[in-house]
């Protein structure tokens, strides 16, 4: 059986968006990019409970493809509800040449919030500082969250080009 509700994870610069973005289209499921739900113009946070609320409205649905972390804002709400979970597992060297090159490159990203671009300044360089120290700040508490809230969902665990295309073309 398909699963119906997937959240995926990772690092920043994993591909968790490029896959959603490819899942969606296979299963012809709605793609929620949490960074579009989280962010406003010029990057402003949003009030807790507006963000929880459009995360809600997602997974309130039948199918969907939630992709982002934001573990303690939302995974009560989607690892719960979800059918599986899809971790990103990319090496962290390529997760941050990724952002380096689409920062540089600025172009306009299904992902991206609307009225957000990315800069070169001194929040990119403590973004990229996030990313390099993911695996060993992060993950951790995501990953004991995601235990706390849907130990029983099911998890894949995907490391590279061939497992993605396996992953696709099993579904």
């Amino acid at each position: 059986m398909r699963p119906e509700r997937i959240v995926i994870l990772g690092n920043a610069g994993s591909g968790k968006s490029t896959l959603s973005r490819i899942l969606g289209a296979k299963t012809n499921y709605p793609v929620a990019h949490l960074d579009r739900l989280f962010w406003g113009p010029q990057w402003t946070k949003p009030e807790p409970a507006a963000f929880r609320a459009r995360v809600s409205d997602v997974v309130n649905t039948e199918t969907w493809i939630s992709e982002g972390n934001y573990p303690r804002r939302t995974f009560d709400l989607r690892i719960p509800a979800a059918d599986l979970i899809v971790w990103m597992d990319t090496p962290r060297i390529i997760c941050l040449f990724r952002v380096l090159m689409r920062s540089l490159r600025n172009q306009k990203r299904s992902d991206l919030p609307d009225g957000c671009t990315e800069k070169i300044n001194a929040e990119f360089f403590a973004f990229l500082h996030y990313v390099w120290k993911f695996e060993s700040n992060d993950r951790p508490k995501i990953e004991r969250l995601r235990l706390e809230y849907g130990p029983e969902v099911p998890v894949i665990h995907l490391k590279n080009k061939r497992q993605i295309e396996q992953f696709l073309s099993s579904l």
